[in-house]
């Protein structure tokens, strides 16, 4: 059996040379619960991270800027961008001079991705060619662990020193504090920002009683990453390279393999992709399933219940009455992956996930066939000299009874209500979005929001993943969004939230976990969390 591997189960991540990609998602939310959630936020320690945020917000690999920005030499107040010695979550980034006659805006980082220090450097210079490009704003940004930085936030808040900036940041990240963020609308009105650039999306992040609070920016849609060494070696065709009318498409036309290309075929497929120590492989009686030295499939830090559970179809567990129920489809796809866990022994367990040889990024090392994940993962394909993979690509997304959910992520930007200066904030915000906005994107390994600049963008992933990867795909997956997306507001967020995700445990370390069980308590915790 794959020895297990005691300690921190965070990877090394390769250090490539121009950005690869990271992550961290969420997106917006409003909620009549903002005071409570900024307090349960100042007050419990950890009550602010996510599951799947916390797996995710550690996939971010190293960004490099080129040169330096001359810096505005006059009268000037220093200020530390990270101001706090006494540490405290606050990471200690360059410090800025704030020159005089401008106004200081501060950048609050870390509530999603943008803290690692891999991210620091690359963001400091993206900060310099701002604050060199005009003579009104000085952006200061201040990085906060993304571990601690709801708490850090809520107690900033709580203290009437909120930051004037914050992001990026997805829906799970900012729900903690909805209620909290400015109506836009004014300063696009004002400003003439072009906020139909953006489409159907511009109103991504509209909350029907507190207008606009984010304007979209970074975008994760999801495919299927596969080993194509893998499957050459088992004499395997390719999952598809691209979706057919409505989603629906076919796997392996032409041989003996061929049929719709739903999570049934995904399991047929990943079985024979599983092998044991001796050669077995999970469609034999032999099996091993103590000593598996290949998996078939695992969702790729994607094992938050209610992201796994959007694969076979969006849902919400905030029901038209208020009360709390799962919808049927994520229990459905529960219990199909504690099949490919605990029976098949197709899918690596947490024991497996933690061991020496997955090293807790299963996918990337080379030892699973097959990956459902976010685009943010491209930031994580890398040998341990840094050397980006080439054994990948990109395919399809099965579909569930006849629909296909491409799990979405999105990262924006808001703005805090109680900003004394929010014309200045609003100009810093649009350089971010627009002049700054690739090399930034780059840094966060998101995809633009913005189509004008997508062909730039994979270009740049083009010159590191040298194998032409199938990027198309992935993007396609845009058309088949998880809505209502799985990180989407519900009350008292944040313990409802941990309630949730206590289910991924169990689920994956214990063969006899009921599920059905589990679901009927958690469905009745919520509903006294809902208070319903």
């Amino acid at each position: 059996m794959i020895s297990n591997r005691h300690g921190s189960r965070r990877f090394r991540r390769g250090a490539s040379a121009v950005a690869a990609l990271a992550l961290v998602a969420a997106a917006c939310g409003g909620s009549d619960d903002a005071e409570t959630s900024v307090d349960d936020a100042a007050t419990e320690a950890d009550a602010g991270d996510e599951a799947e945020a916390e797996t995710e917000a550690d996939a971010e690999t190293e960004a490099e800027s080129d040169g330096d920005t001359e810096e505005d030499a006059g009268d000037a107040e220093e200020v530390d961008a990270e101001a706090e010695d006494d540490n405290g979550g606050i990471i200690e980034g360059e410090q800025i001079e704030v020159a005089e006659g401008t106004v200081e805006v501060r950048w609050f980082i870390g509530l999603g991705t943008g803290s690692q220090d891999e991210q620091i450097d690359a963001q400091d210079e993206i900060v310099k060619t701002f604050n060199a490009s005009q003579d009104e704003v000085t952006l200061v940004p201040q990085y906060v662990d993304n571990a601690v930085a709801s708490d850090v936030l809520a107690t900033q808040i709580a203290g009437g020193d909120a930051p004037d900036l914050i992001g990026p940041v997805g829906l799970a990240g900012s729900n903690a504090f909805a209620g909290q963020y400015l109506d836009l609308d004014p300063l696009v009105a004002s400003s003439g920002y072009d906020i139909d650039q953006f489409g159907d999306a511009k109103d991504v992040y509209r909350d029907p009683v507190d207008g606009l609070l984010g304007i979209p920016f970074a975008v994760f849609p999801s495919a299927i990453f596969y080993n194509t060494e893998l499957f050459d070696e088992a004499g395997l065709p390719y999952p598809p390279a691209e979706y057919g009318d409505g989603g629906i498409t076919m796997y392996g036309e032409g041989t003996e393999f061929e049929g719709e290309w739903n999570y049934d075929k995904l399991e047929e497929i990943a079985l024979i992709l599983s092998v044991d120590s001796n050669g077995n492989d999970a469609t034999s009686a032999e099996y091993d399933q103590s000593s598996i030295e290949q998996f078939g499939y695992v969702h790729q830090w994607t094992e938050d219940p209610a992201a796994q559970g959007s694969f076979f179809g969006a849902g919400s567990v905030v029901q038209e009455d208020g009360s709390a129920a799962i919808p049927e489809q994520w229990v459905a796809e529960w219990k199909w992956y504690q099949n490919m866990v605990h029976v098949n022994g197709a899918t690596p367990n947490a024991d497996y996930q933690a061991s020496d040889a997955l090293a807790g990024n299963a996918f990337n090392s080379g030892r699973v066939a097959m990956a459902n994940t976010h685009l943010w993962y491209t930031c994580c394909l890398f040998d341990e000299d840094g050397n980006a993979r080439t054994n990948f690509n990109l395919a399809a997304v099965p579909n569930y009874e006849g629909t296909v959910t491409s799990k979405l992520h999105g990262d924006s930007f808001r703005i805090h209500k109680d900003t004394d200066n929010p014309e200045q904030t609003f100009a810093a915000l649009q350089y971010l979005l627009e002049e700054g906005a690739l090399d930034l994107l780059t840094v966060y390994g998101a995809a633009p929001a913005r189509e004008d600049i997508r062909e730039d963008y994979f270009a740049g992933l083009d010159e590191i993943f040298t194998q032409g990867v199938n990027w198309g795909v992935i993007m396609t997956g845009l058309d088949y969004p998880d809505v209502p997306n799985h990180e989407a507001n519900m009350p008292n967020f944040l313990e409802s939230d941990a309630l949730i995700k206590e289910f991924s445990a169990p689920l994956m370390s214990d063969p006899d976990f009921d599920i059905d069980a589990a679901v009927a308590e958690m469905e009745a915790d919520l509903n006294a969390i809902f208070g319903t």
